[in-house]
């Protein structure tokens, strides 16, 4: 039953990183996001009359428990300007980065984050991962929470099937990643190869923070550092861009 109690808990789960993280549950909206999640992680659905007559929704709906409410409703509990009429309460699924490093093998790639901040930048590069063949994204405490709505929402259903997970010591990581004979490369400026004159086999490319890159003490720990060329004033590019670049090269050549 949507009383006002669980419309306060759904916003807080919206809105507070802290609600979901105590909670395990987090928040999605739309059809897209609906008809992909799988239905063993969905807790609590609401619809509008509107999602019941779609024929594309009938099915999952059939094996789930979910109420319906109205229009007005939904624009309460809705993150978004205009809602789709749909919203789930989701668990959150629970991975370890040691069991994710150890999934490589010859041509894996990960994506080792740092201090990521952009939602749109962190729901990018996991979309894109998934289109690129990465077997996990593995990030520092400091960045952005991936289950903000923002960053959901950017993945496009992606966080539904590309394994993720908080570290609190990027360093432990890092000799992880060795340990399985993971070849870790950093995007960085100072990178005296191109990007593409690389020959990439198990590989972890680390990106830093959009504003700062990489902390000098992470990028040290990477075994070649890599550069994208650029023409014209640019300095740098978006995060998102630049771990799509790598990502594809990585993908063109152990596809």
């Amino acid at each position: 039953m949507l009383t006002n109690s669980k419309v306060k808990e759904i916003k807080n789960l919206e809105t507070k990183s802290k609600a979901r993280r105590e909670a395990g549950l987090f928040v999605i909206e739309g059809i897209r996001m609906f008809l992909e999640a799988p239905s063993e992680w969905i807790e609590e659905t609401y619809v509008t009359k509107d999602v019941l007559g779609r024929e594309d929704c009938k099915e999952k709906l059939a094996s789930l428990d979910y109420e319906v409410i109205d229009e007005e409703r939904m624009k309460k509990i809705s993150d978004t300007m205009t809602p789709q009429g749909v919203l789930c309460i989701v668990r959150m699924p629970v991975y370890n980065a040691d069991d994710i490093i150890k999934t490589a093998e010859d041509g894996s790639l990960f994506m080792v984050l740092e201090d990521i901040q952009d939602p749109g930048n962190l729901g990018t590069i996991i979309r894109t991962g998934e289109a690129a063949g990465v077997k996990g994204v593995i990030m520092t405490k400091g960045t952005v929470d991936i289950s903000n709505p923002k960053v959901i929402r950017s993945t496009m259903g992606s966080v539904y099937r590309v394994p993720f997970a908080y570290a609190d010591d990027i360093g432990k990581v890092i000799k992880a990643l060795k340990d399985n004979k993971v070849e870790v490369y950093a995007a960085h400026l100072k990178g005296r190869k191109l990007y593409d004159e690389v020959t990439y086999g198990r590989t972890a490319f680390l990106i830093g923070n959009e504003g700062n890159g990489l902390k000098d003490e992470t990028a040290e720990m990477a075994d070649t550092y890599v550069r994208i060329p650029m023409s014209g004033e640019v300095e740098s590019l978006n995060a998102a861009i630049a771990s799509s670049i790598l990502m594809f090269e990585h993908f063109r050549q152990t596809r």
